[in-house]
């Protein structure tokens, strides 16, 4: 990627004194043409970078520019690997690190092994995930509208977007585009999205407002819960919810409460943990848990 280019060239610079466009345009494998419009573009964000023709000459930056040689730390340039190589990690390619090795000219030392924090973004559903993700990259890069089918709480749709971000949060990956449908920006989840497309139809950059992910933007936590668990449950409660959610009572179970998000989701999650747990609030949603159960002993009777 372009960007990935500029990163890897601002890197080459700052550690060597002088380089040659040939020696760019092999390093990053690109035409010499493409080289001098990435040096433009450095040049255009403020970075002086000066050329001389000649024997000796080349390209550099100048010297009351490089300040120790070096643009971030070894610490910094740790937790930069740390994040490329969860990125390897979606879908299986060695793409960052070798970005990472391309970073590593010369004297740096951040490529020598000892990273001290590793980071994994796969999941259970790598191999429907990795050629979601490559689609949207591409369709972000050449600005192209995306088409596919969504499944949603509220029913299944066929959906037309400009996709602007891939986010991952909550363990999920989601996509953050303009729908065409709703004429207004939309979260959409990767897993829920299926026939994805991306189109011919080359859309304008809009102005695009960052999504709120804030939790209570999402997850507003509108019901009241209480409910009793067992004392095997401490560690899911802790895991889910924070050592704060409970109080140990006298005959040992755990006395939870917490805000939830989601009526069903509330019903299936407490159904986990069978009969270890107990729902004491709220009445209407104990009540209503009651017949399920009961309506569940009938299908298995």
């Amino acid at each position: 990627m372009k960007t990935d280019r500029l990163i890897g060239i601002l890197s080459i610079l700052l550690q060597k004194d002088v380089v040659t466009a040939p020696e760019l345009a092999e390093q990053f494998e690109v035409s010499r043409r493409t080289i001098n419009r990435d040096i433009e573009n450095l040049c255009k964000a403020g970075i002086p970078i000066v050329t001389r023709q000649g024997v000796n000459g080349g390209i550099s930056i100048m010297e009351n520019y490089k300040m120790d040689r070096t643009l971030l730390t070894n610490a910094e340039m740790q937790d930069i690997l740390a994040g490329l190589r969860s990125l390897d990690s979606i879908n299986g390619t060695k793409r960052y690190r070798q970005l990472m090795e391309k970073l590593s000219v010369g004297a740096s030392d951040f490529m020598s092994g000892n990273q001290s924090v590793l980071i994994d973004l796969s999941s259970w559903y790598k191999d429907s995930l990795a050629p979601k993700i490559e689609l949207i990259r591409s369709a972000i890069d050449n600005r192209r509208e995306l088409n596919f089918f969504y499944y949603s709480p509220k029913g299944e749709s066929k959906r037309r977007i400009e996709p602007y971000y891939l986010i991952f949060r909550w363990s999920s990956w989601y996509v953050w585009g303009w729908c065409r449908e709703k004429q207004d920006f939309r979260l959409f989840k990767l897993n829920r999205m299926d026939k994805l497309e991306v189109s011919e139809i080359v859309y304008i950059r809009r102005p695009v407002p960052l999504p709120d992910l804030r939790n209570e933007r999402i997850f507003p936590g509108n019901i009241r819960v209480k409910a009793l668990f067992d004392a095997s449950c401490k560690w899911r409660l802790v895991e889910e919810f924070g050592i704060d959610c409970f109080t140990t009572q006298e005959d040992g179970k755990l006395l939870f409460r917490a805000d939830y998000t989601d009526r069903e989701n509330l019903i299936a999650w407490l159904l986990t943990f069978g009969d270890k747990a107990e729902l004491l609030e709220p009445i209407a949603i104990r009540e209503e848990l009651r017949k399920l159960i009961k309506r569940m002993q009938e299908i298995y009777r």
